[in-house]
């Protein structure tokens, strides 16, 4: 399946997979969260090349969860902040963190506190309309309507 095919799947899961489908789009908006901005951060702290860094970062900015911005300019530079987009992320960078933790969680692992009280955070995801924990119930997959 190419990513034209997963772009028109009805499917949510899919059409999101189609851009942030591999681990760099994630770590990025993980440390774009962690509060680095620009191009030197990201690929020193990931490690990442930069070719591959250039091409996550402009796939990030064109669908909308980071926007560039000069601060800079002499000479000018540029860097990458959060869209409101991007600031949605957050909760399920957080989810997916506490799914490794229970499940891949060997050796050390970093925590994630909140910074005004100082205590684990610890994400929950519960149906916005009945209140009930996500996970805890059968769900069925409704096809959209035909066109």
């Amino acid at each position: 399946m190419n990513d034209k095919n997963i772009c028109d799947d009805p499917c949510p899961i899919a059409r999101c997979l189609a851009f942030l489908g591999d681990a760099w789009s994630l770590l990025i908006l993980r440390d774009a969260h962690f509060g680095l901005t620009r191009f030197d951060q990201f690929r020193k702290n990931l490690g990442i090349g930069p070719a591959i860094l250039t091409r996550r970062l402009a796939t990030l900015t064109a669908e909308g969860l980071l926007e560039k911005r000069l601060y800079s300019e002499r000479p000018p530079r540029e860097e990458y902040v959060l869209t409101a987009a991007g600031r949605d992320f957050l909760p399920v960078l957080f989810t997916m963190g506490a799914w490794g933790r229970q499940y891949r969680g060997e050796g050390r692992l970093v925590r994630i506190l909140d910074a005004e009280t100082g205590a684990e955070i610890r994400p929950v995801l519960v149906d916005e309309v009945t209140g009930i924990k996500i996970g805890n119930r059968p769900i069925r997959i409704v096809e959209p309507d035909g066109d």
